[in-house]
């Protein structure tokens, strides 16, 4: 599909019908600046406005797809062309903008995951609560970036990066607690059982931390009963 072309042929219809850019956008409810686009052959028309333009214009969409009037006998052989470039540039357009929303989702993504890190305490659920909806967001812009690989590559790939990600997030929690000495983030439980010491207990999918006094100690994921819990801190002071 010839766009300069096309163009070319959109600007000598409109002239003449002894039209200006402006009239023809008036009619087609678009703005001047997409007409000159168009003339331009900088973009194609959106295809909702194939007929009304060549409504406008005096031709058929095979003339417009043409950049040219066609003949009665090339018509039929025209049209079968202008049919395959037309589903060829829809295809390109729509793989393009999908790329574009598959970038745009990445970065937010991470923007989102990082930023829910940095800026809830790591006692609020919200920082793990955002952090996991940015990873969904990161996959699905790897999704959509992806989309031209075979489904079941692309469905492995989505999977570990996903698990990857959530990995990672795990891990940089977990070194956290063990360096800063604060609550762990991405936890399924938690449990405050007072006493002398304030104990605190966070039940994660890995490991658990029991909070006694100001310390923080990772230990063994299991299920641990209160007397239990009671003891490990008063073995630990």
């Amino acid at each position: 599909m010839n766009q300069e072309k096309i163009g070319k042929f959109i600007a000598k219809c409109r002239k003449d019908k002894k039209m200006t850019q402006s009239e023809l956008a008036e009619k087609l409810g678009v703005t001047d600046k997409s007409i000159g686009n168009w003339e331009n052959g900088r973009n194609m028309p959106d295809l909702s406005l194939f007929k009304p333009l060549c409504d406008v214009l005096g031709i058929t969409i095979n003339d417009l797809l043409s950049g040219e009037k066609i003949s009665k006998d090339k018509y039929q052989e025209r049209f079968e062309e202008n049919i395959v470039n037309t589903i060829d540039y829809s295809t390109k357009r729509i793989n393009k903008y999908s790329n574009v929303i598959g970038l745009l989702l990445v970065i937010f993504g991470l923007f989102i995951s990082m930023s829910a890190i940095m800026i809830f305490p790591s006692e609020s659920s919200w920082g793990s609560i955002y952090s996991v909806f940015g990873v969904v967001l990161f996959v699905i812009g790897i999704s959509k970036l992806t989309n031209k690989m075979k489904m079941w590559k692309r469905l492995l790939l989505i999977l570990l990066i996903f698990l990857g990600t959530l990995g990672i997030l795990f891990f940089t929690d977990y070194i956290n607690v063990k360096r800063n000495n604060v609550a762990p983030m991405f936890r399924e439980t938690s449990m405050y059982l007072g006493g002398d010491e304030e104990l605190l207990y966070y039940d994660t999918p890995f490991y658990d931390v029991i909070k006694c006094g100001d310390k923080f100690n990772i230990v063994k994921n299991k299920k641990y009963t209160h007397e239990e819990l009671f003891e490990y801190c008063s073995n630990n002071k």
